[in-house]
């Protein structure tokens, strides 16, 4: 008898303790922009000269880009950057994604696309102009 009350109380715990899973949110995806998100640097320094000691230090330098995409929900305008930068996946632009943020990252699913998500940093959150502006003239 005792064994079934403390059966029945750790599974009742267990229910107390799950938690239900964040609901996604809709969105936009508006526009994908190339943002410059570092430089490569390409030393032209070569064995030869390390050993001799010439200074022959010439750098080669170009600008990486990365995609850049704005993500519109019903109030906030996300700017979002893929957190795989080595094999960014392009995201079809006008398409409505379902997202969920959590903790440091967004994880975003394309609706008409594969059933993955995918992690994104936000770079800033701009609230949506019509929203507030709406909000205000109804009060």
């Amino acid at each position: 008898m005792k064994s079934k009350i403390f059966l029945i109380a750790i599974l009742c715990a267990s229910f107390a303790q799950a938690k239900e899973p964040k609901a996604h949110q809709s969105g936009t995806l508006l526009q994908m922009d190339s943002a410059e998100c570092g430089v490569d640097e390409n030393s032209g320094k070569s064995v030869v000269g390390e050993l001799v000691g010439t200074d022959s230090a010439h750098k080669k330098t170009h600008a990486l880009l990365c995609q850049e995409y704005l993500l519109q929900s019903d109030s906030i305008i996300y700017r979002i950057r893929p957190r795989d930068e080595k094999h960014p996946v392009l995201l079809p632009v006008g398409q409505k994604a379902q997202f969920r943020i959590q903790k440091d990252k967004m994880l975003l699913q394309v609706e008409d696309g594969d059933t993955k998500e995918r992690e994104y940093s936000v770079v800033s959150m701009t609230p949506r102009a019509e929203r507030s502006i709406g909000a205000a003239s109804a009060k």
